[in-house]
């Protein structure tokens, strides 16, 4: 997870290296590519079978569905991914070229877990939980390697969430039904909350990592860990990080923003170098949820956000004793169970709403935005009472008319 953290009157990173990697069985990078046709994919069934997403391929492979990946850019060019990225603009205010070896390096992880198609015919390569959707790359912060991240590093608070807001905004903007978010910074913005707003109301999914703040700070040692934004912005699908064995992660965030949870450590994925890793994180986690949420959408494409946020809530396993705790929240996503459930809540008539007032932020109930009415409504309104009161008034003079000619009758 990339992150950038913020203290009144200064800039800096929250903390170092949130992403931990490997290569492949600790090999170079060079020998991982050269695995055997199924190599990768072997690594990564338990994370597909976990996520029962080879099941819900028989519904939707998330066809007709763009994912935005609002991270550090992707490399368009790599085998597992050819044909499947539009490069959006970069909001970075850096000027790394994407030839550099340090330019989108975190989002090419990302991007493949969620639309990875494999290469060789799929029988190679990285498959990702929507692996016929579309990637929207949209460059808004850089790897902690770029050269020029010191510059970054040093914007002030208002333009780097400026350029968060610009991202949320062309991604609504340019198509994308999904929004993946794999980054994480520890001050809300009400310009960011005002473009989440809109791609809510406009039905766009938005998806974000918990964060990497587990181990000290986190309820194992008496209190919640520190809030991420935009994981913690109402309306938002937080997501927290598992083992393969279902247990939580270690350095998975523990906090009350938490929706659902995924696998998050050791997770193959492919790099803008074109070979294979093993990345660990809340950032694949989301991105594995991301790509179900896509299924989803490619489906059912007119479920509304909340409704799909229900329906991966709803059909989780693991499920918390209590139903929902602040490590993994309301257990870990079943792509199938979650495609059946959106089937069922398609056939109900959608309320027209905002971000739900019952959601609770920071532990409070928060109230819904209060929409005004637009000129057109108000219109509608007016002709609506006028043809009322029309209404009204003739009816009541032909009730004073029959008692008029009742009473000639009756003398």
């Amino acid at each position: 997870m990339l992150t950038r953290g913020w203290r009144p009157g200064t800039a800096l990173l929250a903390a170092a290296a949130l992403v931990s990697l490997a290569t492949l069985a600790g090999a170079p990078a060079q020998d991982a590519a050269a695995a055997s046709a199924d190599g990768i994919q072997a690594k990564e069934q338990w994370v597909l079978s976990m996520l029962n997403a080879q099941e819900a391929w028989s519904v939707t492979r998330g066809a007709g569905v763009t994912v935005a990946v609002i991270d550090s850019g992707v490399n368009p060019h790599v085998s597992d991914l050819s044909g499947s990225v539009i490069t959006g603009p970069n909001y970075t205010g850096v000027t790394t070229r994407p030839s550099s070896s340090d330019w989108g390096v975190h989002g090419t992880w990302m991007a493949s877990l969620i639309a990875g198609h494999g290469h060789d015919g799929g029988l190679s390569g990285v498959t990702g939980t929507a692996p016929a959707a579309r990637i929207l790359s949209i460059r808004v912060i850089p790897d902690r390697a770029d050269p020029h991240y010191g510059k970054y590093e040093r914007e002030q608070e208002a333009v780097i969430q400026r350029s968060l807001a610009n991202g949320i905004k062309y991604a609504v903007t340019h198509g994308a039904k999904v929004i993946s978010m794999s980054i994480g910074y520890s001050a809300p913005s009400n310009t960011v909350r005002a473009e989440l707003q809109d791609a809510y109301d406009h039905g766009v999914v938005v998806i974000a990592s918990a964060g990497n703040s587990g181990g000290p700070g986190s309820t194992k040692h008496g209190r919640l860990a520190p809030d991420s934004f935009p994981a913690d912005y109402p309306g938002v699908i937080s997501v927290s990080a598992v083992t393969a064995s279902g247990t939580v992660a270690d350095f998975s965030s523990d906090n009350l923003s938490v929706k659902v949870a995924a696998p998050g450590v050791k997770v193959p994925a492919q790099g803008r170098d074109g070979q294979y890793w093993l990345v660990s994180g809340t950032s694949p986690a989301c991105a594995l949820v991301a790509g179900v949420a896509a299924l989803i959408k490619s489906k059912y494409p007119r479920l509304t956000p909340d409704l799909v946020a229900r329906a991966l809530t709803s059909t989780t396993t693991d499920r918390p004793a209590d139903g929902y705790d602040s490590q993994v929240g309301f257990g870990i996503v079943d792509a199938a169970a979650a495609l059946t459930k959106a089937g069922r809540l398609a056939g109900v008539r959608p309320v027209a709403t905002s971000i739900k007032a019952t959601v609770r932020y920071h532990g409070v109930l928060q109230p819904a935005p209060v929409r005004s009415r637009g000129s057109g409504q108000l219109v509608l309104f007016s002709l609506l009472a006028l043809t009322s009161l029309v209404l009204i008034v003739a009816a009541g003079t032909r009730l004073t008319a029959l008692r008029r000619a009742q009473g000639r009758v009756n003398r």
